[in-house]
């Protein structure tokens, strides 16, 4: 297991509040290969976690753990803990879909149905059946809003959806999930297929989406990590295994990082 450098103790205002999300010696095997080994982080509510590392440490698979999408995926054993609010999300009694309605996730391509506009923002909540027919549209609409989307679409919800931008269809994959109210949101490179303009349109709202949520973001764009996240976990591939090397507040770290595989890893990413 890689040791973890400390770090100063005034890169650290989350302290102040209890972790929404922790993950406790997670390994993840597909096989006999390990994908990932001894993973320990806390994502303390209301800020943007970064995760950031080159291609194939394991960053996506992470992700997909925190809430058990690894679970469709055959041959991956994964073991360790992942704590929401305190309680393992491997506990029996926890539903799998009724979890993703709380942690919710935007990958990186946007994933629209051949359904009208109104019909892939309500998908989900229809698939769980927590909202009554007569609240769809007010659901729709709020989700919409909070994607920025609502102006754009609002007099055209029954046009289908893949007739929307690809930055539009990623902002209404994002109302998709914020149609069931996540606690959390996990993105995994969601601006990777962007252009500039929808780049800024999704980093935005990253950034106002922290005010009543928590957002764990993949990505291997330095200067959006710079640009919207709080705090930042780096994981690297040590002995062809992915591990967390260092984690610290974001500025620390991409400023002054401790682990001198960060600093090969910024060096080679910035160029």
């Amino acid at each position: 297991m890689v040791e973890l450098p400390q770090t100063s103790l005034h890169c650290q205002p989350e302290v102040i509040s209890k972790p929404i999300l922790e993950v406790r010696n997670l390994s993840v095997r597909a096989g006999r290969r390990i994908i990932l080994q001894d993973v320990s982080l806390a994502i303390r509510p209301n800020q943007v976690f970064g995760l950031i590392g080159p291609s194939g440490a394991g960053k996506s698979t992470l992700l997909k753990c925190i809430n058990r999408l690894t679970e469709l995926t055959p041959r991956l054993r994964v073991t360790g803990e992942v704590l929401f609010h305190g309680q393992s999300i491997f506990d029996r009694s926890v539903d799998p879909d009724q979890l993703r309605t709380r942690i919710g996730m935007l990958f990186q391509q946007p994933v629209v149905f051949p359904k009208s506009i109104f019909q892939n923002v309500i998908f989900g909540i229809k698939h769980v059946g927590e909202v009554r027919r007569a609240q769809r549209m007010e659901v729709a609409e709020r989700a919409l809003t909070e994607a920025a989307l609502w102006d754009e679409v609002k007099d055209r919800l029954d046009e289908p959806a893949q007739r929307l931008s690809v930055g539009q269809q990623q902002r209404l994959c994002l109302a998709r999930t914020l149609a069931s109210s996540p606690e959390v949101v996990l993105m995994d490179e969601p601006t990777s297929a962007l252009d500039p303009k929808s780049t800024q349109a999704i980093e935005e709202l990253i950034v106002r989406l922290k005010a009543r949520r928590t957002v764990v973001l993949v990505t291997h764009n330095i200067p959006q990590a710079r640009r919207v996240a709080d705090w930042l976990a780096c994981i690297c591939v040590t002995e062809n295994v992915g591990q967390m090397v260092e984690t610290s507040c974001c500025d620390a770290m991409l400023t002054s990082p401790q682990c001198q595989a960060v600093v090969e890893y910024l060096k080679h990413s910035q160029g």
